[in-house]
């Protein structure tokens, strides 16, 4: 089981490919993460503010079958239902869609949304990572997949 999720952070002047969210009013980029049930990042994947979480979703699901064979249910937030997207999870891979509605939330264990949103919080407290100051998005994603190493070794070996 995993969860994804998607963050609308503002960019810098500095350019670069960006977008405008009309839902967050924000005008930068988004990563958006996939992560498992301990909250540790599994894929990332950067893109303009304006992109589909539906689209950004299956772009950032595609090539991890080989990767993770055991991997069976995906959960997400509302911004990720589209019946086309779970269609082709499902035919393509095997794995089932399930959408953690906002009631849900609070009172189903199904709506393990949090886990993403805390893994956000992680990332957060990076300076790095309170607005998207790369040129390039490759670097963004980069720069994320950095944090989770470090993320990871800090639990390994606890300063």
């Amino acid at each position: 089981m995993v969860i994804m999720d998607g963050q609308s952070v503002k960019t810098t002047e500095r350019g670069g490919t960006r977008g405008f969210d009309g839902y967050k009013r924000v005008k930068g980029r988004k990563r958006h993460i996939l992560v498992d049930t301990l909250g540790l990042m599994i894929a990332n994947r950067v893109e303009p503010a304006n992109v589909s979480d539906r689209c950004a979703g299956a772009r950032l699901l595609s090539g991890l079958r080989p990767l993770f064979p055991r991997m069976q249910t995906i959960i997400a937030d509302a911004g990720h239902e589209s019946r086309k997207l779970a269609r082709e999870l499902w035919r393509e891979n095997g794995w089932k869609l399930q959408i953690a509605k906002r009631r849900q939330r609070a009172f189903k264990i199904t709506g393990l949304t949090w886990i993403v949103e805390r893994s956000f919080a992680w990332l957060g407290r990076n300076r790095r990572f309170s607005k998207d100051y790369e040129y390039r998005v490759q670097t963004s994603e980069t720069l994320l997949d950095i944090a989770t190493i470090r993320l990871i070794l800090n639990r390994l070996v606890p300063a």
